[in-house]
């Protein structure tokens, strides 16, 4: 079978380095995590995590069970600006 690799990407509150030192941990030890980062640099924080196999809903479990709000960033939701 076949695992899922692929990019994904979630906003978060996960904001300062104590954050960051708390959900280490958690997805350090999930399986099928190759590699993870969260980016606290913008408005928005941004946690990307390079999938071996680990699902989106995983992912969202684990950040959540260290106590984390976290939403998935859809690749579908697009603003297109039309010049009329």
């Amino acid at each position: 079978m076949e695992k899922n690799n692929q990019d994904l990407r979630f906003k978060t509150n996960i904001n300062c380095g104590g954050c960051v030192a708390s959900v280490k941990p958690h997805l350090d030890n999930a399986d099928g995590i190759f590699h993870w980062k969260v980016d606290t640099t913008k408005d928005k924080v941004l946690l990307t995590v390079k999938s071996e196999g680990i699902t989106q809903e995983q992912v969202i479990e684990t950040v959540q069970k260290a106590g984390f709000k976290i939403e998935p960033l859809n690749k579908d939701k697009f603003l297109i600006l039309i010049p009329v």
